[in-house]
Order: structure tokens, then sequence, then C-alpha cells
């Protein structure tokens, strides 16, 4: 019985290994996008990555016939979500404070609130329909697409700072 049970554990083991080594490139970029940190320097993504990989780890046998990378998935939006609710006090409520001035596409992203980066990294980057973004995340699916228009509208017209000052024509 219990070299049945060491077999089962090692097989499970190779399972998940193979399915972290083909999955776990694509889950931190997803990630990196959802915490706006830029790729070299991404602790925070990091960490949700390493937390929706133990958890995928643990629930492993209870997949059956499942796609592990869904549920991985599943799990880096919930814990955002979480973990964006707890920063921001209410998840997409206000816009965070702006950070130093990171660069390229992050730079981007931060403009967005938490709850616009996480409907536009799952429908976007992703792909996942409205309907299972809107299931996933517990919102009325004309809720998901009003956010995820209004998430690219800031990407492709972000805001201008203030209008330059009127020089006073003096009639001559």
């Amino acid at each position: 019985m219990r070299e049945r049970r060491a077999f089962q554990n090692a097989r499970r083991a190779r399972e998940f290994e193979a399915f972290v080594a083909g999955a776990a490139g694509r889950l931190l970029h997803a990630a990196t996008l959802l915490t706006a940190e830029p790729p070299n320097a991404n602790p925070r993504a990091r960490r949700l990555l390493t937390l929706a990989l133990a958890h995928t780890y643990a629930s492993w046998d209870r997949l059956r016939g499942e796609d592990p990378y869904d549920r991985a998935r599943q799990q880096l939006a919930v814990r955002f979500a979480r973990g964006a609710w707890h920063q921001y006090g209410a998840l997409g409520r206000s816009r965070p404070a702006p950070s130093p001035a990171p660069s390229g596409s992050v730079a981007v992203l931060a403009r967005l609130t938490p709850q616009e980066r996480l409907v536009l990294v799952l429908r976007m980057y992703e792909g996942v329909a409205e309907e299972q973004t809107a299931a996933l995340l517990g919102l009325p699916v004309e809720r998901v697409r009003a956010i995820c228009a209004r998430a690219m509208t800031t990407l492709l017209h972000p805001p201008r700072g203030p209008a330059p000052a009127m020089a006073k024509v003096v009639p001559s």
C-alpha cells in the first residue's frame, strides 16, 4: 500500500512539474500584467503566481479532466482581486495613486484600476469570454463589457495633462 501511494505521489509530482514547465512563463506574464510591475522586478507577481500554483497543486488530484491552466489562471485572478480589494479598499473604486514613472507597457497598465487591469488581462491577454470572466468575478456580463470598454478607452486615449495657458493677445 505504501509503495502504491509513493508511486502516485511521484506521478503527481511529475505531472505537476511538467505543467509548471509549460505554463509558468505565461502565468507569470499574466501576473506581471495584473500587478503592473516591470518584468525584471516583479516580486508581487511572483508571489501571486506562487500562491496560485500552490493552490493548483493542492487540488491537483481533484481536477479530474479539468484544465489545470484554467484552474491556475482562476486562482491568479481571485488572489489578485482579493489583494487589490485590501490594498485599494474596494476593487476598482478608485484609481491607484501615481507611482514613479514606470516605462513601456507597465506605465500604460499602471493607469488602470486593478479591476480594469484584471478584466483587460483576462479578456484580451488570456482570451477568456465575457461570460466566463463575469462568472469568475461575480459580475454581470454587461458590467464586464463596460469595464473592458472603459479600460480600452483609457489605454487608447490617455488623459492629457492640463491645457497650456493661453497667452493674452493685446490688441494693437
